[in-house]
Parts: structure tokens; sequence; C-alpha cells
């Protein structure tokens, strides 16, 4: 019993660092509680302060000014390394929870829509946005709509740390919330690296299941240099980031429907969608289900990042009202 009750407590703070890792301002425990909220974890104001307290004695956070708390370099060490077990599965928990929180209509042309965040040194933003040109250029994205921000601005929950500038590029996770406000069920089953031949989509060559995943797949390839998007916009042949769904073979009109509305409103994504219990790509799909191909909104970064760009990139980040959108062309 005490055991549960230590590991219960681990979650606690686990779940606090989180919050703060988010941020590059000192954060009140009443926005911390709130922020736990839509984590689905329900701590008071008064249970954050009492836990805030025993992680400052564990040197995972500093305090600033009055009620605010910053985490520190151990709490980062802390966040990366601790319940290994917790974090599995912690990439689905994530597309659930930002498709949840998307609440885009598309015929107000308002709301909110999940955003991936990479963070770019400052010096060389306008090289990266050269090399992404034709990536946007070919349609390698899920939308063209993209928000940027400087050192010390906020890009949804995100606050973009001095010396780097911050692009937001629309995450296909829009295409999750928007068919399940739709009332369609979509089983998210993984992420991978697409194979393209002749400007068509051929096969998945590279796959990781979100269920059994602790970190976000597309930060995964980018990282370990797997994609050759370029290759793609230049040859029309090469590999590039996709994310695989299945909905029901019932639902399809209404998906057609659902996607038809996204793309008028410039939030694209779905590349393919098959033929009733048929493999996509070489993927197998279950009974009476369609398998979906989404394109992965990271595509024009993956691009930079080839070219030797480096940038910190935090995938299903958070999420951002449509309005405050622009091209990426008036960039």
């Amino acid at each position: 019993m005490v055991g549960f009750e230590t590991q219960e407590v681990e979650r606690k703070v686990l779940s606090m660092l989180r919050v703060l890792s988010d941020s590059q301002e000192p954060l009140g425990a009443r926005v911390i509680a709130r922020r736990l909220k839509d984590l689905g974890v329900e701590l008071g104001e008064r249970a954050v302060r009492y836990h805030l307290k025993l992680m400052d004695e564990r040197g995972l956070t500093q305090p600033v000014g009055r009620d605010g708390r910053l985490i520190t370099e151990s709490g980062i060490d802390e966040l990366r390394s601790a319940l290994v077990g917790d974090k599995v599965g912690f990439a689905i928990s994530r597309i659930e929870l930002l498709a949840f929180r998307t609440s885009f209509n598309w015929e107000k042309r308002t709301g909110s829509i999940p955003v991936n965040v990479s963070l770019f040194p400052k010096e060389q933003f306008a090289q990266a946005l050269q090399t992404m040109k034709p990536v946007f250029a070919q349609g390698l994205y899920v939308s063209d709509l993209v928000a940027v921000a400087r050192g010390g601005e906020r890009l949804g929950e995100v606050t973009v740390p001095d010396g780097k500038i911050g692009l937001a590029t629309v995450c296909s996770i829009v295409v999750n919330g928007s068919l399940l406000k739709a009332g369609i069920p979509i089983d998210s089953r993984f992420g991978g690296i697409l194979q393209v031949k002749n400007h068509r989509p051929h096969r998945f060559v590279e796959l990781i299941h979100y269920a059994g995943s602790s970190l976000d797949p597309s930060e995964v390839f980018i990282r370990a240099r797997m994609t050759s998007v370029r290759e793609v916009v230049t040859s029309g042949n090469g590999k590039i980031l996709a994310n695989f769904r299945e909905i029901p073979a019932l639902c399809r009109p209404i998906a057609e429907e659902v996607t038809a509305k996204l793309k008028e409103a410039g939030l694209g994504g779905l590349l393919l969608m098959g033929n009733t219990s048929e493999p996509v790509c070489e993927i197998p799909v279950e009974l009476n289900k369609i398998g979906m191909i989404l394109l992965g909104g990271l595509n024009p970064v993956a691009a930079a990042e080839e070219a030797g760009i480096e940038a910190e990139n935090h995938a299903m980040s958070t999420i951002i009202e449509y309005e405050s959108l622009i091209k990426f062309w008036e960039l």
C-alpha cells in the first residue's frame, strides 16, 4: 500500500514537472493546478503548493518571486528518466487529449487547432525558411498556415526561449479532432516513414506504434535523420513523415465530407483513404475498417534538418487559435 502511495506521489510530481518544463516563465500553484486539469490530473491549489515545497527540497524546482516556480536541470533529468513505464503510451494519450481540445469550426473558421512547435536558432531562421519553401510549394504539409514567435513570446502554451525563433506548424491531429467532433471513432495506429515513388505514396518502411511509445515518432525519425523530404521535392522519390489511422468503413461518407471541409479551410493532411478492409501502402487494415494516411506536419522542418539546420522539435505540442495563423508565404 505504501509503495502504491509513493508511486502516486511520483506521478503527481512528474505531471507537475511536465507542466513546468513546457513553460519558460515561472508558474504559480493556481496556474499549475489549471494546466494539470487539462492533462487529466485533479490536484487542488493547496495540494500543488504542498508538492512544490517537497520538490524544492529535492532540487527539482526553484522558487521565483512569491509563488512562482521554475524547473531545474535536476527536474528536467528526473522528467526524462523517471517512470518509463508510465510514459509508454504517452504519444497516444497526447493525441487523444489534443483531439479532444480541438474546437475548430470550419463554417465560422474559428476555434483551436493542434500544432507542433519547432525552435530554431535566431540566426538560422531565415535560412530554414528558404529550405522549407520548396516543401510547402510541393504540398508536403498538413497546412501552409503557420505562426511565428520570438524569444519571450508564446505559441499557444509554449514560451519561446531567448535566442530562438519558434515556428508552429499544423499537426495532423486536426483531422482526429474534426472527425471526433463529427462522431467518428478514429484509431491512431502509428507514425512512420512513408516511401514515395514517382510522387506517389508507395509503402511504409519504418513505423512506431503510438500505444507502445513514450516519444513522438516524428521527433524520433527527424533526430535519426531517417527522412529524405528534399529528395521527394526534387525527384519525386524519397521518404517522408506520415501517420496511419483507421476508421469504421460505415463512416466513410462523413469522413470524406469532413476532410473536404478542412481542405477548404486550408487544413489538409489527408494523403490517401483506402478501401474497406484492404491494405493501404502495404499496411493491413482490420475487417470493416478503412485505412487513412495523413501527412506529417513536421515534413518542412525535417527538410531543414536534412540541410543541417538544427531545430528543437516539440511535436503534438499545444493548441493555437486558427485566426492567429498566417500563410507561410507571408513570412
